[in-house]
């Protein structure tokens, strides 16, 4: 019995660090969030981000590399979503059980409001970084092929179940889902004219059922 309480003992003690673990990450990555954005990425210092979230600066270059890493992890953490599942995983559920071609892309639009608002701002944020820092250039031509890619999957999706209009191939159908998902797309219509992101999402939606759908 002595035995049992002690391992049951250790596996709480781990379950605790790591969950506490957990929660340091994200905290650091709060801080970073909000700095590089009232900021710019420049202006901000990893010594200022470990001040503000009470760690010292070797933990934060132990755990993410320096600043470069903190955006790719803000960058990720964005990608997943809101919910518990990830962003990509539940479009993959949605494509895989979809049967109605313009309700499949009406739900891309709305996981596109959900996600938007959280991963343009900080693409933003690396596309101006990229004309004077060369690692940030690197991850704006990771970001760029990474959604490049999700978008061509999503093209082959509606090619192979034969919901694409005659004359699309999937070449177009990825680069116009691309444009349509681009920071770039919500800086004009949500950052600059004041579009909420449910219309930002609706718009993406609207978009590509009449031009990919047949």
């Amino acid at each position: 019995m002595v035995v049992k309480r002690a391992t049951k003992t250790r596996s709480y003690d781990a379950q605790t660090r790591i969950e506490r673990a957990r929660q340091g990450r994200e905290r650091l990555i709060d801080v970073a969030h909000r700095a590089f954005l009232n900021q710019g990425y420049a202006a901000t210092t990893v010594a200022e981000i470990a001040s503000e979230a009470s760690v010292s600066v070797e933990t934060i270059y132990k755990a993410f590399g320096g600043k470069t890493g903190l955006v790719r992890a803000i960058y990720e953490r964005g990608l997943a979503g809101r919910e518990l599942l990830p962003a990509p995983k539940r479009s993959d559920a949605m494509s895989a059980t979809e049967a109605n071609p313009s309700a499949l892309v009406r739900k891309w639009g709305a996981l596109t409001a959900e996600v938007a608002p959280l991963v343009a701002p900080i693409l933003l944020l690396i596309r101006a970084a990229a004309m004077a820092d060369p690692e940030m250039l690197a991850l704006l031509k990771e970001t760029d092929a990474q959604r490049l890619k999700r978008m061509g999957h999503n093209a082959a999706v509606l090619a192979d179940r034969g919901f694409l209009k005659t004359g699309v191939s999937r070449k177009n159908a990825r680069d116009v889902m691309w444009a349509c998902t681009s920071p770039e797309l919500y800086e004009l219509l949500v950052l600059q004219r004041g579009w909420t992101a449910a219309q930002f999402g609706e718009f993406v939606g609207t978009t590509l059922e009449a031009a990919l759908l047949g």
